[in-house]
C-alpha cells in the first residue's frame, strides 16, 4: 500500500507511481523464480535401508536415512525406532516421533509390548524384557489386561493333567504334539523313545532305521546332503507311515518327486519309503476306484510292471471330442501342493502356471489351443530363477472335458519323467514304451533339496525343468476328433552353482500333437511302387525307342546307362507326384476339416517325406543335365538353296589373265538364320523371372506362407502380437509346388493362347524366316534320327532387294504362288527323319571333313590350307543334302509319311529305315525339344523342385528365390554359350558373326 500526504493533482500523480512501482516488482520477482525454478536439478542422493546406522531409520517418505531420537535405535525392519533396552514407550507415532522414559530401579525390565515397566524375577533379555526359564511361559497381566506388579514365570503342566508345553513365543501353555502322549503319556520324549523332527516315536514299531537323507543329482552323476531330507524325512515318513497324516504323506510325496521319483530296492530314500507305505497300506480302499491311488497317500506312479504304459496311452480314448472351430481351447487344470504337503489350490495352466520363459499372455494361452503346434525357449539366469522360485511347488495336471451327459470331469495326464531311475537305471530315456514308468506329479525349480547345510542359505545344487513337452496323440480313424490322455514329458537339469549372476540355463516348452502315420506310409509305398512300376515300363520304350532312333540292336553298357538316365527322369517324375499329392491331402484336409480326423506329422514324420523331395530334386537335375547335353551335342546344318545369278569376269591371280567365273551366293542369310536360331536356344513359354517374382509375392506379400503354420488358422494375415506357429516344411512344399504349378500353367496357357497368337510366336517366326531366307535346317539329335524344318523359298531365290523381297510377300499372301510344303500342295515345312545308316555314313564322311580342320595338322592336306578344305566340305554337305531332299540318290532316297497315333503315344517309331529314310510329317513343331522351348515341363518342375529344396534347407522363402533365378541365368548362360559353339562347329558359320 502506497500513502502519502499531498495537495490538489499532486496526489493522483504520485498514486499513479506508486502502482507502476508495485506491478513493476512483482514483475521482476516471478522473472526471478521462473529462471531459478528452470535451473533446480530433479535429483537426489540414492540410499537403501541397509545402509542406514543402527541409531538411524530409512524414511519411507523422504527415501533417505534419518536419525533416531534420544534413547531410541532402529527397529528390526529399519522403517522405525524403538526405545533402547530399559526404556519404556511413553508415546509412538511413528518413525523418529516416540519418546522414551527410563525404567526404574526396581522394575528394569519392559513389558513385550514396550509400554510398560515391570519387575523381572528371573532376569532380563538382552532386548530388556522379562526372561523365563524353559517350559516356563511369562505372565505380565491380569486376564483383565492390568499390569501385575511383578512378572510371573508360570510352569506348564505336561502330566496326564493337562499334557501342555509352553509354545515357541513362551506365551502359552498349548497341548503336546499326540505322538509325545502316545508313546510316554508325557510331554517328554524320554528314552527309549526316539525324537525326530518334533515327533516322539516308540522304538517298537517297525520303521526302517537308516534313511538315505541325500538328493539324487542323476545329471552331475552324484549324490548330495540335503538339509531339507535330513531334517524331514524321517519325521515326515513316520507320520506318514504311523498316523496316515494327510500333510506328512503329501511332504513324503513331494520328497520323492524331488527325488526324480526314483526306485531302489537297496536303499531306502524318499520314494522307497513312499512305496513301503504304499504296501503297508494295501488293506486301505483306494481313491475314485484308480487302483494307483490310495486312500490317504498322493498319487505318484502308475505302476511299474512291463508294458502297462502303452495301456494307459493308447487303449481308453478320452470320452470327449474336440474340433478346429467354437471354443478349442484345451482346458488343463492342475491341483498345486506346497513342499510342506498344504494343498495351495486348483488352477488352470493358462498364464504360463508350466512357461518358464516370460510372453504376453495371449502367445503363453496359445500353447492349449487343440491343433496348434506349439514351441518356445529361452535362456534365463540362475540368479532369476533363485528370486522367482524360492520354494519349489507341485503340480497334479488334469485334462478337463465335458461327456455326453454335460458332466464336467477331469482326467489325468500321465508324466514321463526322463530322470527317473529304476534300480540305476534310466528306463523313461529308453526307446521302447514298455519299459516305461509313468508318474503323476511334476515340479518346475527346486532350490530347497540342494542346501546342504543351512535351509536359509544359497544352495549347492539346483534342479529346473529345463524342458518340458505335451504331447497330444489322436485316436486312428476317428471322425470326431477323439484323442488318447495326453502325456507330459519332462526332463531335468542340475545345475551346480558358483555364480548366480553369471550362470545361465536354457529351457523349453512345447506342444505336439501326433496320430499313427503307419496308413499313410503304405499308401505312399503301394503309391510309389506303382507308380516305380510304370517309370521302368516308360524308361525301357524310351530305351527301345532310342535304340531304333541310333540304328543299333546291340544291348551293350551305353544302352544300361541310357536306361538309367530315362529312368533317372521319369523315377523323378514319380517322387514329384507323389510329394505334391501327399502335401495337398495335408494342406486340405487339415486346413479344412472341423471334426478333427487328421493330424500333421511331426517334424520326425517329415523326414521320409523330404527324403522324397531330395530325390525328386537329384533325379530331375540328372535329367535335367542330360537334356542339356544332347541339346548342345546336336548335328545341324543350315542348307542354302540359293543359286547363283550368272556369271562375272574374274581376274585370276597369279595367272595374268582375266576368266568368267560364277556369281558367289551371299552368306549373310545364313548369318541370320544361325543368329536366329541361336537367339531361340533358351526360350521358355514363361517368363522365369516373372515367375519367381510373383511366387514370391504371393508367399511374402499377400501371405500365403502363413497357410504352411502348423495350426488350425486357414487365414492368410496374422496379428503380429499373437503366437505364430512353427512351420511344417510338408506345409511349405504344398502350399510352394501350388502356387509355382498354377502360376506356371497360367503363363503356358497366356502364352500358347494369347501371346503366340497376337504378339509373336518365334518358333514358327523362325520356320516362316527360313522359308524367306531359302534356307533349310537339317538337324540330327540322334544318329539316324532328327528333324527337318523345310525353308526351300517357294519364289526360287531371296537374295534380292526389297522391292522383290515385297513383291514376293504380296503375291504369296494373295496365293499367286506355290505353298511351302516339301511336298507340292501342301504347307507342311517340319518332319521328323529317320535317316538310313547309308545315308548317315554319307553325311559323316562329309561331316568328318568338316571338323577335321581342329585336327592334328599332320592330318590336314598339304595342298590346300584349312580354310579352303574347310569350304569345300561346306559346300560338299550343302550340295548333298540339297539333293538328298531332292531325291537325287535313289539309293538314299525317302519318303513321307504320317506317325501312327501309337507311335505319336509312345515317342517312338515302329518302322526302321532300311533301306529308304523316313519323313514323318510334323504339324506340332517338335523340332523345339532340341530348345529349352520344347522342354518347358522338366524346367519348370526342375525350378520348383531347386526353389523347394533350398527352401526346406534354409525355411526362407526370399533365399530361396534368389538362388532359383541366379542358378537359371547360370543354366543359361551356360546353354547360350556351349550351344553357340557347337553351332559355329557344326555349320561353319564363324562364331564372330553370332551375336
Amino acid at each position: 500500500v502506497c500513502a502519502m500526504e499531498t495537495r490538489g493533482g499532486a496526489w493522483v500523480v504520485m498514486a499513479g507511481w506508486c502502482v507502476f512501482s508495485s506491478g513493476a516488482v512483482t514483475a521482476f520477482l516471478l522473472w526471478v523464480l521462473s529462471r531459478v525454478s528452470q535451473a533446480q536439478g530433479y535429483f537426489l542422493p540414492f540410499r537403501q535401508p541397509e545402509t542406514c546406522d543402527h541409531n538411524q531409520y530409512f524414511d519411507i517418505s523422504a527415501l533417505t536415512c534419518v536419525p533416531c531420537g534420544d534413547n531410541q535405535k532402529q527397529d528390526a525392519q529399519g522403517t522405525s525406532c524403538v526405545c533402547l533396552p530399559g526404556f519404556q514407550m511413553i508415546s509412538s507415532n511413528g518413525g523418529a516421533d516416540i519418546i522414551c522414559k527410563k525404567c526404574p530401579d526396581n522394575m528394569k525390565g519392559v513389558t513385550e509390548d514396550g509400554w510398560d515397566c515391570i519387575s523381572c524375577p528371573s532376569g532380563l533379555t538382552a532386548e530388556g524384557k522379562c526372561h523365563c526359564p524353559t517350559g516356563h511361559i511369562l505372565v505380565e497381566r491380569n486376564v483383565n489386561g492390568t499390569l501385575l506388579p511383578q512378572a510371573n514365570c508360570e510352569l506348564c503342566d505336561d502330566t496326564e493333567n493337562a499334557f501342555t508345553i509352553a509354545n515357541a513365543l513362551e506365551n502359552r501353555c498349548i497341548r503336546c504334539e499326540p505322538t509325545f502322549i502316545n508313546a510316554s503319556r508325557s510331554c517328554a520324549c524320554s528314552e527309549p523313545n526316539i525324537l525326530t523332527g518334533g515327533l516322539c516315536i516308540s522304538n517298537k514299531g517297525s520303521f526302517p532305521s537308516h534313511l538315505l537323507s541325500t538328493a539324487r543329482l542323476g545329471e552331475l552323476g552324484m549324490s548330495s546332503a540335503s538339509e531339507w531330507f535330513a531334517k524331514y524325512l524321517q519325521s515326515t515318513a513316520i507320520a506318514c507311515w504311523m498316523y496316515a497324516n494327510l500333510t506328512s504323506c503329501q511332504a513324503l510325496g513331494n520328497m520323492c518327486v524331488m527325488n526324480m521319483n526314483s526306485l531302489d530296492t537297496v536303499t531306502f530314500d524318499a520314494c522307497r519309503l513312499f512305496q513301503s507305505v504304499f504296501e503297508k497300506t494295501a488293506g486301505l480302499s483306494t481313491v475314485h476306484s484308480i487302483s494307483f491311488w490310495r486312500q490317504n497317500l498322493p498319487w505318484l506312479f502308475y505302476g511299474e510292471q512291463a508294458g502297462l504304459a502303452p495301456q494307459i496311452l493308447s487303449t481308453a480314448p478320452l470320452p470327449a471330442n474336440f474340433s478346429f472351430t467354437g471354443q478349442n481351447q484345451l482346458k488343463f487344470v492342475a491341483a498345486s501342493y506346497d513342499i510342506r504337503g498344504n494343498f495351495l489350490k486348483w488352477q488352470t495352466l493358462e498364464g504360463g502356471v508350466l512357461q518358464l520363459c516370460p510372453d504376453t499372455e495371449t502367445r503363453l494361452n496359445a500353447a492349449y489351443s487343440f491343433g496348434t503346434t506349439y514351441q518356445q525357449s529361452c535362456e534365463i539366469s540362475i540368479s532369476k530363477i533363485l528370486a522367482d522360485f524360492p520354494t519349489p511347488v507341485f503340480y497334479d495336471i488334469y485334462l478337463e472335458y465335458t461327456d455326453k451327459n454335460q458332466q464336467q470331469n477331469i482326467w489325468a495326464v500321465p508324466v514321463l519323467n526322463l530322470n527317473l531311475q529304476h534300480n540305476k537305471m534310466f528306463v523313461n530315456q529308453d526307446s521302447n514304451p514298455s519299459k516305461w514308468i509313468l508318474t503323476r506329479r511334476i515340479f518346475l525349480v527346486d532350490a530347497i533339496s540342494g542346501q546342504e547345510n543351512d535351509l536359509g542359505s544359497q544352495p549347492r545344487v539346483i534342479r529346473i525343468a529345463t524342458q518340458i513337452s505335451l504331447s497330444i496323440s489322436l485316436v486312428p480313424n476317428t471322425k470326431n476328433g477323439n484323442i488318447y490322455p495326453p502325456l507330459i514329458t519332462i526332463a531335468y537339469n542340475d545345475i551346480d552353482i558358483k555364480d548366480p549372476k553369471s550362470q545361465s540355463v536354457k529351457v523349453s516348452f512345447s506342444v505336439k500333437y501326433e496320430m499313427n502315420q503307419g496308413e499313410a506310409f503304405v499308401q505312399t509305398n503301394i503309391a510309389l511302387g506303382v507308380l516305380g512300376g510304370l517309370a521302368v515300363l516308360s524308361s525301357l520304350l524310351k530305351t527301345a525307342g532310342w535304340k531304333r532312333r541310333i540304328g543299333s540292336p546291340m544291348i551293350d553298357l551305353q544302352t544300361v546307362m541310357k536306361f538309367l538316365l530315362y529312368y533317372a527322369g521319369d523315377l523323378a517324375n514319380v517322387f514329384f507326384i507323389i510329394t505334391v499329392g501327399t502335401g495337398l491331402y495335408w494342406i486340405i484336409f487339415f486346413k479344412a476339416q472341423k471334426s478333427v480326423s487328421v493330424l500333421l506329422p511331426m517334424p520326425v514324420q517329415e523326414e521320409r517325406f523330404v527324403t522324397y523331395v531330395g530325390c525328386a530334386f537329384a533325379l530331375k537335375a540328372l535329367q535335367f543335365l542330360h537334356k542339356i547335353i544332347s541339346q548342345i551335342t546336336i548335328d545341324i546344318f543350315f542348307i542354302d538353296w540359293e543359286r547363283p545369278k550368272g556369271k562375272v569376269l574374274k581376274a585370276v591371280e597369279g595367272e595374268g589373265g582375266v576368266r568368267s567365273a560364277t556369281v558367289p551366293v551371299s552368306i549373310w542369310r545364313t548369318y541370320f538364320v544361325a543368329n536366329e536360331w541361336n537367339e531361340i536356344q533358351t526360350v521358355r513359354k514363361i517368363n522365369p523371372l516373372f515367375q519367381v517374382l510373383t511366387v514370391l509375392f504371393f508367399l511374402e506379400v499377400v501371405g500365403f506362407k502363413n497357410l504352411a503354420l502348423m495350426d488350425s488358422s486357414s487365414s492368410l494375415s496374422r496379428n503380429p502380437s499373437s503366437y505364430i506357429a512353427p512351420y511344417s516344411r510338408i506345409l511349405r512344399y504344398a502350399v510352394t509346388t501350388a502356387l509355382w504349378l498354377v502360376i506356371g500353367i497360367i503363363q503356358i496357357v497366356f502364352f500358347a493362347a494369347f501371346y503366340e497368337r497376337f504378339v509373336e510366336d518365334k518358333i514358327r517366326q523362325f520356320v516362316d524366316l527360313c522359308s524367306m531366307s531359302n534356307i533349310s535346317v537339317f538337324l540330327l539329335s540322334y544318329k539316324c534320327f532328327g528333324y527337318y524344318i523345310h525353308g526351300r523359298s517357294v519364289h526360287g531365290h531371296a537374295d534380292t532387294n526389297m522391292e522383290e523381297m515385297n513383291m514376293n510377300l504380296k503375291r504369296e499372301a494373295e496365293n499367286l504362288c506355290s505353298q511351302r510344303g516339301l511336298v507340292p500342295n501342301t504347307d507342311n515345312q517340319t518332319f521328323q527323319i529317320a535317316v538310313s545308316s547309308q545315308m548317315r555314313q554319307h553325311y559323316d564322311r562329309i561331316h568328318e571333313t568338316l571338323t577335321r580342320k581342329n585336327g592334328p595338322a599332320r592330318l590336314l592336306s598339304s595342298s590346300a590350307s584349312t580354310f579352303e578344305q574347310s569350304i569345300k566340305a561346306y559346300h560338299a554337305m550343302n550340295k548333298f543334302l540339297g539333293s538328298f531332299i531332292d531325291h537325287v540318290h535313289k539309293e538314299m532316297d525317302y519318303f513321307i509319311k504320317d506317325k501312327l497315333l501309337l507311335e505319336r503315344v509312345l515317342g517312338m517309331e515302329f518302322m526302321e529305315p532300311m533301306e529308304k529314310s523316313i519323313f514323318y510329317n510334323d504339324e506340332s513343331y517338335s523340332f523345339s525339344s532340341m530348345l529349352y522351348y520344347g522342354n518347358e515341363a522338366t524346367l519348370l518342375i526342375f525350378d520348383l523342385l531347386f526353389f523347394c529344396v533350398v527352401d526346406l534347407a534354409c525355411q526362407n522363402f526370399i533365399l530361396a528365390a534368389f538362388l532359383t533365378y541366379l542358378q537359371q541365368e547360370i543354366f543359361r548362360f551356360i546353354r547360350n554359350t556351349v550351344g553357340q559353339k557347337n553351332l559355329a562347329t557344326k555349320t561353319l558359320v564363324d562364331q564372330r558373326f553370332l551375336i
